[in-house]
């Protein structure tokens, strides 16, 4: 019977290795494609790796705490009759890519506080790298109480310290207190009068070197469109309540115009390309990012795949479901990688329009601004005259290297041509 190798799997942008948190099945259990078989932790996430194949866990290769780069053997399955045909160029396929993803990605540095302490408690590279970007020290770490399995420490766990510390940090600093200065190993904030010196969190450095790093590489240039999206709030107002019952989701303005985006990259695909030195990659699927506010204030950016193949339903129910996990903390790794092109919606901060800086290696990422009521031209056969109109500002950003004005200029014209022509008549 055919086995196959099962490989340490990508787990996002910039991430080269992962560390076995635990195996989820033993040697000789019967996996099915698709189930969960161990959990694999980087200084981004912890999460569940499923199996490629059906078949028997034949042999484990990467034993817990033990860190492996990505493509990388972990694991050996002895394949069901079934399966044995295709996967040889199922794993050719993920080879290659991996190969090539390798390739690209740069080095990331390694955290200081080992994996294992002295008493044998097993902290992950996220937990490591929270720690460390927050200056706690490993004899911190062991006074925290983990809800992980075995007591580990999760990123909800080191997360609600730092909370808490910081509340406390708060009360000493109380007028009512003395205004001695205090600077605690557990939190990188310091208070000097009526000024406060706050160290940068983990995300908000990443955040923060990827910004710098796309002004540096694209040409940033942004075309203005203002489109008319009348119609479908009322339309809209007639569906959302009766689609809430049927199907318990809530329909917004971003799915609609997610659909009117992958239309127009259909119409214009060489907005849907990424650049690799004086090469241009021409992405077969249309992978939309979508931008979701977290409670801390930074953003994180899960990908809607194949978004042209979709219906507005399926559009809006997977939104609705990577929004509520991507605040919840629960997205899987690859749902974050992948992005072609990339939405923001800065009108729900009450933005009417705005300059988005590109998703590296993407070349273009659209800002939607918020809907407001507006006075405007109508034309009729009989004449012209003034009405209310519900108007949106789309701000489209693009890399003027290899899109030129009239593509990123008529691409976002022809999103705003799709919303203004939306077909109000249909049933979802």
């Amino acid at each position: 019977m055919a086995s196959i190798e099962m490989i340490m799997p990508k787990m996002g942008e910039s991430v080269m290795e992962g560390t076995i948190l635990s195996w989820l099945k033993k040697v000789g259990d019967s996996v099915e494609e698709d189930e969960s078989v161990l959990e694999v932790g980087t200084d981004k996430v912890d999460t569940e790796i499923p199996s490629t194949h059906a078949g028997i866990l034949k042999e484990i290769l990467a034993q817990e705490g033990e860190v492996v780069q990505v493509g990388k053997p972990i694991a050996i399955i002895e394949l069901s009759h079934t399966k044995q045909e295709t996967f040889v160029e199922k794993q050719l396929s993920r080879e290659v890519e991996n190969l090539l993803d390798t390739a690209i990605k740069e080095e990331i540095s390694r955290p200081e506080i080992e994996r294992y302490s002295k008493s044998n408690r097993f902290y992950s590279p996220l937990v490591r790298n929270i720690a460390k970007a927050e200056n706690i020290k490993l004899e911190q770490l062991e006074q925290i109480s983990g809800s992980g399995k075995e007591g580990r420490i999760t990123k909800i766990d080191i997360l609600k310290y730092l909370e808490d510390t910081k509340k406390k940090i708060q009360l000493a600093n109380s007028p009512i207190k003395s205004p001695t200065v205090l600077m605690p190993e557990t939190h990188s904030s310091i208070q000097t009068g009526t000024d406060e010196i706050i160290e940068m969190d983990r995300m908000r450095k990443i955040i923060a070197e990827r910004m710098i790093a796309s002004r540096s590489i694209s040409a940033h240039v942004t075309s203005f469109v203002e489109a008319d999206m009348t119609q479908i709030v009322s339309w809209r107002n007639k569906v959302k309540n009766g689609l809430l019952e049927r199907t318990h989701q809530s329909i917004t303005f971003t799915p609609i115009i997610i659909e009117a985006i992958a239309k127009a990259i259909k119409d214009f695909p060489m907005i849907n390309i990424q650049v690799n030195e004086n090469r241009i990659i021409k992405k077969k699927n249309i992978n939309i990012g979508v931008a979701v506010a977290l409670s801390t204030g930074n953003l994180i950016v899960p990908v809607l795949k194949n978004a042209d193949r979709l219906s507005l339903l399926e559009i809006v129910v997977a939104v609705n479901d990577l929004a509520l996990r991507a605040r919840n903390n629960t997205l899987k790794p690859d749902e974050l990688d992948g992005g072609t092109f990339t939405v923001s919606n800065v009108g729900s901060f009450g933005n009417v329009m705005g300059t988005p800086i590109i998703m590296q290696p993407q070349v273009a990422i659209l800002a939607l601004g918020a809907i407001q009521k507006k006075p405007a031209v109508i034309e009729t056969p009989e004449g012209d005259f003034i009405g209310i109109r519900h108007k949106i500002f789309l701000s489209h950003s693009y890399d003027h290297r290899v899109v030129d004005g009239a593509l990123g200029g008529s691409f976002v014209r022809r999103v705003a041509d799709y919303l203004e022509k939306f077909d109000i008549t249909q049933h979802i």
